[in-house]
Order: structure tokens, then C-alpha cells, then sequence
């Protein structure tokens, strides 16, 4: 039993990754403004389908040569445990009343069977395309949870799945921006080099402007609660931030955390200004 308890095993290892979970689930929780127990196994559910990934995604490596076999046991053992535990949870949902909850996994499945196929293939990193659509799995947590505290199905979920899959979509690009960064030289990030910052930042200011312009605007039309665009604000301005101090030299770690800042930041003005703005 020891030989299973393998924290590279047993833990999903991108820890950035982290925070495109616990985001969506805290925006539906606090927007609903009710926790049950419901919300708690859907909570349980949703970390349980989350973790398992990692034991899965050992076992293909595995089976493609990439980890040698003594790591297949212990990957089969933590996925059986992930799987028995969001079985029960989703089980318990379903005897609430939830059960049209489930249909919000369906687009999991492809998404999930791309990642596997590109880690057969080892080709799975730095690979922006899938992380952006997989955080659209991801958020797909926010409605869920929205309804679960609500007790019923709203439309207003849908918003809380669109807002959070632009902000996570959004953050993804800006890491990549920072990462590349790491390998420019000093000298171009002064004078008429900093030309060079503004191409590369490019692609990440298009994704955070049109957030913040797309939540003025439906804010301004009374679409959307019309402070949303204060969270969307703050991101905006950190890519501003970030393509005109290049972080040249930074390690991973130093950029993930900023990123961990911005992210918990952007929640919790989320939340504050989705409650207090609009009263459902």
C-alpha cells in the first residue's frame, strides 16, 4: 500500500492548473450565495474528476514507454479511488435532483482523449490550443455550481461559464507571453527594441481587451451585472504591465505565482461585483 502513495502519482503536477477549478467553482458557489449539500458533492465531484487525470494520464505514459511499468500500479490504484469517489458524489447529486448536472461532462470526454492521444504521442506541452478549450471543461463548473446552490436550472449560468472560460483563456496566453520572454536579451527590451515587446505581446492584449470591452458592453446594455468590467480591468492592465516589463530572466516559478495573484484577484472582484451589482 505504501509503494501507491506517490505524490507525483497520486497529485496533478502542473500546479497552475489548480486554479482553473477552484476559480469557476468559487464564482458559481458565491453567485448563488448558497452552499448545501449539494454544493458539497458537486465540490467532491468536481476536484475527484479533476484529480483523476493525473493517475490516467501516468498510465498512458506507461503504455507509450514514456514512465517506466512500476508506476502502473499505484496509477491504477489512485484512478480507481478517484473514480469511486466521484461516482458517489455524482450519485448523490443525482438522487437530489441533479442529475441534468451530468450533462455538463459530455464535452470532457474529447477533450480529454485529445490530451491522452498527445501525451501517447509526446507532444502534449506547450500547447496553448488544448489548454484554452480544456479550461472551457474546466469552467463548465461555474454554471454547475451556480444551479446546484440555486436549487434550479438559470440562464444566468451560462455567463458565469463564458466570463470564466475568457479569463482563463485570456491568462493562458499571458503565460505563455511571460515564458517566452524569459528568453529575451536585455538590449531588447530598451530603445527602439521594444518593438519587439509589443509583437510579442500582442496575441495576449487582443484576448484581455476584448474581455474588458465585451463586459463594458453588456454591461452597459444591462446584459450582464455592469461592474463586471472591473476583474477584466485589472487583467488588462497587467498585460499592459507585463509586455512593458519583459521578465527577462524570471524563473517559471516567480511568473506562475504572479499569475496565482492576478487569477485570485480577478475571483474575487468577480464575485464582489457580481453580488453587489445585480440582484438575481
Amino acid at each position: 500500500m505504501l509503494a501507491n502513495f506517490k505524490k507525483q502519482i497520486a497529485l496533478p503536477q502542473d500546479h497552475g492548473s489548480w486554479v482553473f477549478i477552484l476559480t469557476p467553482l468559487l464564482v458559481g458557489i458565491f453567485a448563488s450565495g448558497t452552499f448545501n449539500y449539494a454544493t458539497f458533492n458537486l465540490i467532491i465531484a468536481a476536484m475527484s474528476a479533476f484529480m483523476i487525470r493525473q493517475p490516467i494520464t501516468v498510465i498512458v505514459k506507461v503504455i507509450s514507454g514514456r514512465r517506466p511499468n512500476t508506476d502502473l500500479p499505484p496509477a491504477r490504484f489512485w484512478a480507481l479511488v478517484y473514480g469511486i469517489i466521484s461516482a458517489l458524489a455524482l450519485t448523490a447529486l443525482i438522487l437530489a435532483g441533479f442529475g441534468y448536472i451530468l450533462y455538463l461532462a459530455i464535452p470532457a470526454a474529447p477533450v480529454f482523449a485529445w490530451h491522452l492521444w498527445l501525451v501517447s504521442q509526446r507532444s502534449e506541452r506547450k500547447q496553448a490550443g488544448i489548454e484554452i478549450v480544456a479550461t472551457g471543461v474546466l469552467s463548465l463548473a461555474a454554471p454547475a455550481a451556480y444551479w446546484v446552490g440555486l436549487g434550479e436550472y438559470n440562464p444566468l449560468g451560462w455567463w458565469l461559464l463564458v466570463w470564466t472560460w475568457l479569463q482563463a483563456a485570456a491568462s493562458i496566453v499571458y503565460a505563455y507571453l511571460r515564458l517566452e520572454q524569459r528568453e529575451l536579451k536585455q538590449d531588447q527590451a530598451t530603445g527602439q527594441e521594444r518593438s519587439v515587446l509589443w509583437k510579442m505581446g500582442r496575441r495576449a492584449l487582443v484576448y484581455t481587451s476584448f474581455n474588458l470591452c465585451a463586459s463594458l458592453l453588456l454591461g452597459w446594455a444591462n446584459l450582464i451585472p455592469q461592474l463586471i468590467f472591473i476583474p477584466f480591468l485589472i487583467q488588462w492592465l497587467e498585460t499592459l504591465w507585463g509586455i512593458t516589463h519583459p521578465s527577462i530572466g524570471w524563473k517559471p516559478v516567480r511568473i506562475g505565482m504572479r499569475q496565482f495573484v492576478v487569477s485570485t484577484l480577478w475571483t474575487i472582484l468577480f464575485i464582489i461585483c457580481w453580488r453587489t451589482s445585480w440582484t438575481n
